[in-house]
């Protein structure tokens, strides 16, 4: 298995960024976006795993849902770790969607738990949350971490919700309850605050300081094993029209993108993260 390599999806990224070896994926972008049926999910896992890697590097976070794919190439115990601003724990189909990806990543044996961190959207709120892997967060397989700045006192009551003053003294808590396990790491950009980075999804609080600084505390107490990096922004190009209609309904309404300028801000950001996150 080669070290590090770049998923070209939807030119979310330059050819040949970081040096990263580039794998030309483009034709399958349209058919995977948001959501897709087993089938092609199945088909494409096929033809991808010969060049997938233990870092990896991919398009938008509409892709995220392809995380618990790289997942099935690991074959040691791990605890996942994702940032993002979404939980994506919904259990209601479709089975391949981004919104709903860590359940398909608790069916793998070798995924222990799955850790959430930075969630500042509506899905932990009623009645939303009705929708979440509830029996997954009783069982002590899946946490959420919630920024109470984007949450009501009832959601913040019901989950552990962070503040931007006290979240790093629990990071590192949670970091040191990790001593000397492996941990896969996701980072679905769209974490960050919008001023710091383009998505195609509401964003949270984070800062690109932020993540350095976890993944610092992460490797201080575990062994990042792989991990990979998604949530830029690019344009949004679907196979079908019933994968187009979900995700023109599921995504929010956001002001336009200069995608130059966002691409230049984005991979900026990428290369303070990337070295950061592969050690």
């Amino acid at each position: 298995m080669s070290t590090l390599v770049h998923l070209d999806l939807d030119s979310a990224w330059d050819n040949n960024i970081l040096g990263l070896p580039d794998r030309y994926l483009r034709a399958w972008g349209p058919r995977l976006r948001y959501l897709a049926p087993p089938a092609i999910v199945e088909e494409f896992y096929r033809q991808v795993a010969p060049e997938l890697a233990d870092f990896i590097l991919y398009g938008s976070g509409d892709f995220h849902y392809l995380t618990a794919l790289w997942l099935r190439r690991r074959s040691e115990p791990v605890t996942v770790v994702s940032f993002d601003n979404h939980p994506d724990w919904d259990v209601r189909p479709p089975r391949w969607a981004c919104g709903g990806w860590v359940n398909r990543a608790l069916e793998l044996p070798t995924v222990q738990r799955v850790a959430v961190w930075g969630c500042g959207n509506f899905e932990l709120a009623w009645p939303s949350r009705l929708f979440g892997n509830t029996p997954a967060i009783a069982a002590g397989r899946l946490a959420v971490h919630a920024w109470a700045e984007r949450q009501s006192p009832a959601t913040q009551r019901r989950f552990p919700c962070m503040t931007r003053s006290n979240w790093r003294e629990r990071f590192t808590q949670f970091a040191q309850s990790l001593a000397g396990g492996n941990v896969y790491v996701t980072l679905d950009l769209d974490c960050l605050a919008a001023e710091t980075f383009a998505t195609n999804w509401e964003q949270g609080l984070f800062t690109p300081d932020d993540l350095v600084w976890a993944l610092g505390e992460l490797r201080r107490s575990a062994r990042i094993v792989a991990g990979d990096v998604c949530g830029a922004y690019s344009a949004q190009v679907y196979d079908r029209w019933t994968q187009r209609f979900a995700a023109n309904w599921d995504h929010p309404k956001l002001p336009p993108v200069d995608a130059t300028s966002a691409r230049q801000t984005n991979q900026a950001v990428l290369a303070q993260l990337w070295p950061a996150l592969v050690g």
